[in-house]
């Protein structure tokens, strides 16, 4: 049998505008493929990140609305469920926000992709986070196959395995070829501060902790550690994620589950000494309690099934992966402040930048 490939293809990315979506499609894009279709409603992203190439058809629009998902062609081959409201503190702040964002997609999405035969394969963006273990003490990598609680501490925690639970609902009832890579904390170019619109907290400009961390760093400011730093995750860089996602579309199984991971643990006071190390920041830490909400902790996925599976394998060190993201935020520090000055109304301190 013939490898698969992308070439003469269909392709969508739902949520393409984003960050891990964005850099998916510059991958994709790569390839021979025929048509990438991009839809984003740039909640959390923005149009900068939609790739210039006559070959994408851009919708500003969400995958949520009737006549959007009627544009979706009947002869798609291969489609990624990327979209997000991004952030557990945006999910606690506007549950309902989170449900338009992240759970009412799914469904809408998965129940238009069954009627798709063509489609070769359906990439759910799944949250390695839902069914880590939540401890403080020594952590174990989390598998795929790890227990699902009833209990969490946000609703885009349940909104990421509601996701899962409706793409095997379909795969199960209506054979769509659901596939689910589950993702650990990815980084890398192409995060901006600020992107989309107002969520409801300061969070629609510090978004994960690693772009927060080198903005302010490289601004020679104190870094926040919740709880020391002692909090741990698994970083992956974003092109290894982008990979991933494409091993996913052409050699996972329908109905299987893959961690897209590094294997790598790293505590959060970690990811800090080495970013004001690449930044040259000689301000001291500033050390804060635990966050009330966060039960997670520490924790990092295994990463064996999809090497074996897959074929896939990180391949950037954070170290690397790191130097690569502090470069990329200098020479793109316009387009972060721009999209950062969208929130001064609910952020002042974002004045202070905005002066440089």
């Amino acid at each position: 049998m013939a490898e698969k490939t992308f070439d003469g293809k269909k392709l969508m990315i739902a949520g393409g505008a984003g960050f891990v979506g964005s850099n998916l499609a510059r991958q994709l894009l790569k390839t021979d493929l025929k048509e990438l279709i991009i839809v984003d409603n740039l909640l959390s992203s923005d149009p900068v990140n939609v790739p210039d190439d006559d070959r994408v058809t851009f919708i500003p629009r969400s995958v949520t609305e009737d006549d959007v998902l009627d544009r979706i062609p009947d002869d798609l081959d291969f489609a990624w469920a990327l979209y997000c409201l991004h952030g557990n503190q945006s999910s606690i702040a506007d549950p309902m926000l989170d449900h338009d964002n992240n759970t009412l997609p799914s469904l809408k999405l998965f129940n238009r992709l069954k009627d798709i035969k063509s489609l070769d394969r359906v990439v759910y963006a799944a949250a390695g986070c839902a069914v880590a273990e939540k401890t403080f003490g020594e952590a174990a990598a989390t598998k795929e196959d790890a227990p699902v609680s009833l209990y969490h501490d946000s609703p885009y925690s349940i909104s990421k395995l509601i996701g899962e639970f409706y793409g095997n609902y379909f795969w199960k009832q209506y054979d769509l070829p659901f596939v689910k890579a589950r993702f650990q904390n990815v980084y890398g170019p192409g995060e901006i501060l600020g992107a989309g619109r107002w969520r409801g907290t300061h969070h629609s400009v510090w978004r994960n902790v690693t772009p927060t961390f080198i903005f302010r760093s490289l601004h020679h400011e104190a870094l926040p550690l919740d709880n020391g730093g002692d909090a741990s995750r698994d970083f992956i860089f974003v092109e290894d994620m982008a990979r991933g996602l494409m091993a996913c579309a052409l050699k996972g199984d329908a109905g299987e589950t893959y961690n897209l991971a590094s294997g790598v643990e790293t505590t959060i006071l970690d990811l800090a000494a080495k970013i004001n190390a690449l930044t040259e920041n000689p301000t001291p830490y500033d050390l804060k309690p635990k966050r009330d909400w966060d039960t997670s902790g520490k924790r990092f996925g295994d990463p064996t099934k999809s090497r074996e599976k897959l074929g896939f394998e990180a391949q950037v060190s954070i170290d690397e992966g790191l130097k690569r993201t502090v470069d990329w935020t200098k020479a793109n520090m316009g387009e972060i402040k721009r999209c950062m000055a969208q929130h001064v109304h609910f952020v002042p301190e974002i004045k202070t930048y905005l002066k440089d």
